[in-house]
């Protein structure tokens, strides 16, 4: 097992006094419930916890932040999109393609940025508005980080484009320059501007020598006798080879024009062209790659991988991608003169340009306070087939853990659980597991939440959940006392036992108000109702009163006696049955025959003998009172009365 780098952060809980008293805590998927006990061997008098709260600790906060749920959601859609991009593709259209995905990524992190920006202003409460700034600087570092490893491992720049891509990247991230261009050109007279020449030395240092040129023309204008010196230089900035994206000439001949370029540069210098102004001087040591000149501009540079691309536009244009590590790590070193030591962003940005694809997601890992980042980044260099080699101890690949990670985040928040289900769907060796598990801990506070977690365990084929989750939903119907909808939920749950709880709640009803509830659901029920003999029962006795209700007197007859001798109705139900008979037996046509009516008389004198029958306990007892004695005694007589009737008529039947 791998070792920790360092001791892990500490998080302080403010009023809990960890050293002095004991504490208790419980994990949970996404966060941690921390409290103090009344247990203390130091102090045994004292029993009550001096802080008598319980704490949530969260693992994943950034899920709870309205803007980063943006980003959560934005990026979402691209990395589905990615995961679909045919893996038949090669050469330059597939990496076209991870480029754009790449590009996309980032512009969702620079729009959650600009947003985070413009809160941080309007925050009226200054703790608000620091906390929004922060994260303002983690999400521009988060890009500044993303747009390097585009640069070096998505686009593998080779040498020559490799500087105009580094170019780009810091015009991008140092943008200070162009409010102070706005506010020099603003002003009356641009050329005595206090800011006029840091401004043109700011230009030179990004390379953007064609405004640099137009800076220097105001200042030829305003100042005759610079003039002269000030047309050389432009014409030196206008004449600096430069390898555009349209160029077709070679390396070659770019390093030679240049070579001849820097040597004339070199003699403008040794003849004290510029002596006459400072300013111009110190333009031509810049654009000369002078390590000292550049180091003097460390205010405007405000960065060392700044002062790295500068430094290489000027003195090894062509550099190839292999020997950035070692510019990298003396700009570094030259940059921070070992005044100070390197942050965190520093030592990401020097593993990126070691190409240490590891060591930059690992350093990530440990600097950003979410798992987002480091996730979509490891999944699009995956798809680079950059990370093929990897794979961590414990079974899964780097990209599969980080996913993982992730996902477990979004489950912790209400409504992003949604997005981590697709994100367990493409870690392809534990995400399912994980699902599974994730998926059993949403409360379900709604029914409309629990339909959209039931539809997503339906899609997957995730019977156990689906099961445990009707279940659930069952159980509060029938505590809300909506026995439709928890007959309706244990049906699809194919809960046997629930169902028939259920059924006999209907019963229960029935027999209290004499008519049933949920019509339409128990009409329906088709082959649902073979779930159980309780719901079969309710589905055939719903069908008797249906059949009697059409006048449809014999077929009643008939389904209520099997309902009788099969002994599918609960025993407490007899009488009720019999009690239904009644009508039936003082019909004018004969309804039940002689053999049928001994079948119902056998059935009342098993009831009234209070015998077992087949078996069953006799739980439910008859109550001896004067109505259950009027009932029976009813129906002894109309059942005498009926097999009299049937037995004339079966034989003058036989007779005829």
């Amino acid at each position: 097992m791998e070792e920790l780098d360092g001791e892990p952060t500490v998080t302080l809980i403010p009023g809990v006094n960890s050293k002095k008293n004991q504490m208790c805590f419980d994990w949970g998927p996404g966060e941690m419930l921390v409290c103090e006990t009344s247990f203390n061997k130091k102090e045994k008098s004292e029993m009550v916890p001096s802080c008598p709260f319980i704490y949530i600790i969260r693992k994943d906060v950034d899920v709870y932040s309205q803007i980063l749920r943006k980003l959560f959601n934005e990026s979402h859609g691209i990395f589905l999109g990615l995961q679909r991009i045919d893996e038949e593709l090669t050469g330059k259209s597939r990496k076209s393609q991870l480029v754009r995905v790449s590009k996309n990524y980032r512009s969702v992190i620079r729009a959650c940025m600009e947003e985070m920006h413009q809160v941080a202003i309007a925050a009226k409460d200054p703790a608000n508005g620091r906390q929004f700034s922060s994260q303002v600087s983690i999400l521009s570092a988060m890009e500044l980080i993303w747009n390097l490893c585009e640069i070096l491992f998505i686009e593998v720049a080779p040498a020559g484009p490799l500087l105009l891509h580094l170019l780009d990247w810091v015009r991008l991230h140092v943008c200070e320059v162009d409010s102070l261009s706005a506010d020099v050109l603003g002003s009356e007279n641009p050329s005595k501007h206090d800011s006029f020449w840091n401004l043109v030395t700011i230009l030179v240092l990004q390379g953007r020598l064609d405004e640099a040129r137009q800076m220097l023309s105001k200042e030829a204008d305003a100042s005759p006798a610079s003039a002269g010196i000030c047309r050389i230089m432009g014409d030196l900035m206008r004449t600096m080879p430069i390898l555009s994206p349209g160029n077709t000439q070679t390396l070659t001949e770019l390093e030679l024009k240049w070579q001849h370029w820097h040597e004339e540069c070199e003699r403008y210098l040794q003849d004290s062209t510029f002596a006459t102004s400072p300013h111009l001087e110190s333009l031509l040591k810049i654009m000369l790659g002078d390590e000292a000149a550049l180091l003097e501009q460390k205010e405007l540079l405000s960065n060392w991988y700044h002062f790295l691309v500068t430094r290489l536009l000027y003195s090894n244009p062509t550099v190839k991608p292999i020997d950035l590590h070692y510019y990298a790590q003396s700009s570094l070193d030259l940059f921070l003169g070992g005044e100070s030591s390197p942050e965190p962003l520093d030592n990401i940005l020097l593993a990126a340009f070691e190409f240490d694809i590891h060591q930059v997601i690992k350093e990530c890992s440990i600097a950003l306070s979410n798992w987002w980042f480091v996730a979509h980044l490891t999944d699009l260099l995956d798809h680079c087939k950059l990370l093929q080699s990897h794979n961590l101890y414990f079974g899964s690949n780097m990209r599969e853990f980080l996913l993982l990670e992730y996902a477990s985040g979004l489950f912790a928040h209400p409504s992003l659980w949604q997005l981590g289900v697709d994100y367990f769907d493409y870690c392809p060796e534990l995400g399912r597991v994980s699902l599974e598990l994730h998926i059993e801990r949403i409360p379900l506070n709604t029914e409309q939440k629990a339909l959209k977690v039931l539809r997503v365990c339906e899609q997957r084929q995730m019977t156990e959940q689906v099961r445990s989750i009707c279940k659930i939903l069952a159980m509060k119907a029938v505590r809300n006392n909506r026995l439709g909808s928890a007959l309706s939920w244990s049906i699809r749950a194919k809960d046997a036992a629930f169902a028939t709880l259920v059924s006999d709640r209907f019963l229960r009803d029935y027999c209290e108000r004499g008519c049933f509830s949920d019509l339409d659901l128990i009409d329906n029920l088709g082959p649902a109702m073979m779930l159980s003999d309780r719901l079969t029962f309710l589905g055939k006795y719903r069908e008797f009163h249906r059949m009697y209700g059409e006048k449809r007197f014999a077929d009643a007859a008939s389904l209520l006696l099997s309902l009788m001798t099969s002994r599918i109705a609960p025993r407490s139900f007899w009488m009720t049955l019999l009690t239904d008979a009644l009508p039936l037996l003082e019909q004018k046509q004969v309804i039940f025959s002689a053999e049928q009516t001994y079948e119902l008389m056998r059935c009342l004198e098993d009831l009234t003998s209070r015998r077992p029958v087949h078996g069953e306990s006799d739980t439910e007892q008859l109550q001896d009172d004067d109505i259950e004695t009027t009932k029976v005694e009813m129906l002894r007589l109309s059942l005498a009365r009926n097999l009299a009737r049937a037995i004339i008529r079966e034989g003058s039947l036989e007779g005829s």
